[in-house]
């Protein structure tokens, strides 16, 4: 594959240190041992909030009165797309079952989980799409308790949109708390929560780090790092649009990468040379977030075919992947690896990000080469079951007691035959009446 770099990136994405590791794991030793306390004092210490952890219902809907209108229905259309999505989604997930051979049926149920976790980030932006994202999936998929934590902005706590957002997505209870402490508490039950089945949403690493730690008993989404996006771009793309997609990009943190791959050298030239000033205009933080992410972990990419960009793609399994080329079915069917895939120039990882429907809580690092991004089939376990009758039960007593004497597994043997000589006494039985 004949690729040519144009910009390659002196920096890499960090991996999770090792003294993030430790200090999750002394924090949620604790906060296991501790409780709702230990997580109190967490949130007084790391978040500095003086408050109530639990939300209340006044103090809900006093934030929602305070929304503006327009606000509120911008965030409706926007969770309108989603949660038809996620039901388009649930729509697809159905029970079945099969009749394998005369006497032996099978078949599968979807079971929603009991309860969901949802973390939903803060800090330097306010995620209210991730608000929606997680709990509106949660509720389509048809979990019945839904807690969503986020830590507190300020001494004002979760922001009045956020709230807005959560409530309705449907969140059954809103905690605010963030960081380990508050996938801890959705993890251990706390402050009125049930024990979460799974734990949902993106976070810091210091609470990617909490989820890769706590899975096992307890079910998440993905283990999650920084985000990263990949524009597959040809001599039809705009230069300017291209630019402006991968800065809006890199606005996620300097751990974020972006990168361009395209067959025409004159485009990559023209997006390397606008990008810093795009860079330039955005406001802080934004801007040395973005500045830092283009200068050390930046790349483009020239390839010779369309071909060779799609390869290119696949390799990389970039979180976004938004193609600005000629032929968008051919691309379409051709990729493989991505999280979330964006056709043409009219559509942007933003209106992912934000309101156009499916999901953003994406799978990053390379890791869509084997997994999807959140959907309702995370909140839904598949369950398998099986009923046999006697016109199957001879040969199917006689095969797995054969396989089961091959692999030396003498009890499953005799668990089989027992049944076949049941089978054979009630046959007896009945034909001497």
């Amino acid at each position: 594959m004949p690729i040519t770099s144009l910009k390659t990136a002196p920096g890499q994405a960090p991996q999770t240190a090792g003294d993030v590791v430790d200090t999750v794991q002394i924090m949620l030793s604790r906060l296991k041992a501790g409780g709702a306390q230990v997580a109190l004092e967490y949130a007084r210490q790391l978040d500095g909030w003086k408050g109530e952890i639990k939300v209340m219902q006044a103090e809900i809907e006093a934030a929602v009165a305070r929304v503006p209108q327009d606000m509120k229905d911008d965030i409706a259309w926007a969770h309108d797309n989603i949660s038809r999505f996620a039901a388009a989604q649930r729509a697809t997930a159905q029970d079945m079952q099969i009749e394998l051979r005369p006497g032996l049926i099978a078949g599968q149920k979807q079971i929603p989980l009991g309860a969901a976790g949802c973390y939903v980030p803060g800090g330097r932006y306010t995620h209210i799409a991730s608000a929606l994202m997680s709990i509106a999936t949660a509720r389509e998929a048809g979990v019945k308790d839904i807690t969503a934590c986020s830590p507190p902005n300020g001494d004002q706590g979760i922001p009045d949109e956020m709230l807005y957002a959560m409530q309705l997505a449907g969140a059954t209870r809103i905690l605010c708390i963030g960081g380990v402490q508050g996938i801890a508490a959705m993890t251990h039950g706390l402050f009125g929560a049930p024990p979460a089945d799974i734990l949902v949403g993106p976070g810091n690493a210091y609470v990617a780090e909490a989820k890769r730690q706590l899975f096992g008993p307890i079910g998440i989404d993905m283990f999650a790092g920084p985000t990263d996006s990949l524009v597959l771009a040809d001599k039809t793309a705009d230069p300017e649009t291209v630019a402006i997609d991968l800065v809006s990009q890199a606005e996620h943190g300097a751990n974020s990468p972006v990168w361009l791959a395209t067959t025409h050298k004159p485009l990559a030239d023209q997006v390397m040379a606008r990008i810093p000033a795009l860079i330039d205009d955005l406001p802080e933080p934004n801007r040395s977030a973005a500045e830092q992410a283009w200068a050390d972990l930046g790349e483009v990419t020239l390839c010779d075919t369309a071909e060779d960009m799609a390869q290119y793609a696949d390799d990389m399994a970039a979180e976004h992947l938004h193609v600005q080329a000629d032929d968008l079915p051919w691309w379409r069917n051709r990729l493989q690896a991505y999280g979330s895939l964006f056709l043409g120039e009219d559509t942007t990882v933003s209106f992912g990000d934000k309101a156009a429907g499916p999901n953003h809580v994406l799978p990053t690092s390379g890791a869509a080469r084997y997994t999807g991004g959140l959907s309702v089939h995370k909140f839904l376990k598949t369950v398998t079951w099986q009923e046999v009758d006697e016109r199957v039960l001879p040969d199917l007593a006689r095969v797995t007691a054969s396989i089961s004497r091959a692999e030396r597994m003498e009890g499953h043997a005799r668990a089989a035959d027992i049944r076949l000589e049941k089978l054979s006494h009630h046959l007896k039985v009945a034909a001497n009446h």
